[in-house]
């Protein structure tokens, strides 16, 4: 067995309870207080997170924006400096290899921020794929990120920000060089929970201390550590794909969902473009669906969805939303079956039980 990897923040987690999981070869914490009170707390004040385990890759030199409308499934020619772009990199059957941010650090510079356990695979992808006057590093072992996520996020993060007015800072935008009680750091706007909240790029010697300061400036507002465990209650109640469940080699944007992110009418060719035009032109045939639980019983990742005996797929991510008090689950079924109301069965236990499609996002913060 391999060793698990560890964060730089891995030593101060028994300080604050945290229990660890292997999370993709990496040993994490599921959660610190409790995952119903840690997601609790991002949807009403705020809570930080340790994501240390996300991989960065930096993209740089003249081709780049060449190389990276090769790659990518969205239109990276719009993304300006200073802004954030969500994309997929996909085989050329329309699965996906990989669900990324783009940065735009400058003319010529992205940062690539990736899914922990497809680092490797991703760097070795856009590797085997690299051409022009480009040049790949991967800044991930030098690179720690945390992130603060919840309405009181701005509010406690401010107060370490003097010199920056954080407000500036718009829904997928970033600033550089960010002033964080002396460390320096990348801080962006983007979100994995459905609510508001930053996410901070810094040195990995300095993580531990912006980890504590934030903690203690957010001590009032009820600020709380949270792990894995609310992280996946609060991304999957907003609707948003995890790799591994929603996307997969085998499953391709369109039929996760987030085909906002897929541009077949790019003027560029990028992998995978033929299939995914095909897709969309002809309907996708299976696609990701809500589900509630009308039978008691909580759909799990991997359960078999049924009609009429007739297997039609399976749950991708299910629990018990915290936040609605009901059993859910998002399923990818054969489109045919996917109209709201309609009824299916989970397999739970050996047993099936009744559910319905329902509307997703199942939550939906309000905007100010």
């Amino acid at each position: 067995m391999p060793e698990l990897k560890r964060t730089p923040l891995h030593e101060i987690y028994k300080e604050y309870g945290g229990k660890t999981i292997d999370f993709g070869g990496w040993d994490l914490p599921v959660q610190f207080s409790g995952i119903k009170e840690e997601h609790e707390a991002v949807r009403t004040k705020a809570g930080i997170f340790d994501v240390s385990h996300m991989g960065e890759i930096e993209v740089k030199g003249p081709d780049s924006l060449q190389f990276l409308q090769k790659m990518m499934t969205n239109d990276v020619s719009k993304v300006k400096e200073g802004a954030a772009q969500y994309t997929a990199m996909c085989y050329e059957s329309g699965g996906t290899v990989d669900d990324l941010l783009i940065y735009k650090m400058g003319a010529d510079h992205y940062l690539l921020v990736v899914n922990a356990s497809n680092t490797d695979k991703d760097y070795e992808w856009l590797n085997d794929h690299l051409e022009g006057d480009v040049t790949l590093k991967n800044l991930s072992d030098q690179t720690a990120q945390i992130a603060i996520q919840g309405p009181l996020a701005e509010q406690v993060l401010q107060k370490l920000a003097r010199e920056d007015n954080l407000s500036e800072i718009g829904f997928f935008k970033f600033k550089d060089e960010v002033d964080l009680n002396g460390a320096k750091a990348l801080v962006s706007r983007t979100g994995y929970t459905g609510e508001d909240g930053f996410e901070i790029y810094c040195k990995p010697e300095d993580v531990a201390m912006l980890w504590k300061e934030i903690l203690e400036a957010g001590k009032e507002e009820g600020v709380l550590p949270c792990g894995l465990g609310a992280r996946d209650t609060l991304r999957f109640e907003a609707n948003l794909a995890l790799y591994g469940q929603e996307l997969s080699p085998e499953i391709s944007p369109l039929e996760a969902g987030v085909g906002f992110a897929v541009k077949v009418n790019k003027e560029a060719n990028f992998i995978g473009k033929e299939a995914l035009k095909q897709q969309k032109e002809n309907g996708v045939p299976r696609k990701i669906a809500g589900i509630e639980m009308i039978d008691r019983g909580i759909p799990r990742h991997g359960y078999p969805v049924f009609v009429d005996g007739e297997q039609i797929g399976e749950v991708t991510t299910g629990t018990q939303s915290p936040t609605l008090k009901k059993n859910i689950g998002l399923v990818l079924i054969k489109s045919e079956f996917a109209g709201l109301d309609n009824e299916v069965e989970v397999e739970i236990r050996g047993k099936k039980l009744k559910a319905k499609i329902v509307p997703v996002p199942f939550y939906k913060r309000e905007k100010k």
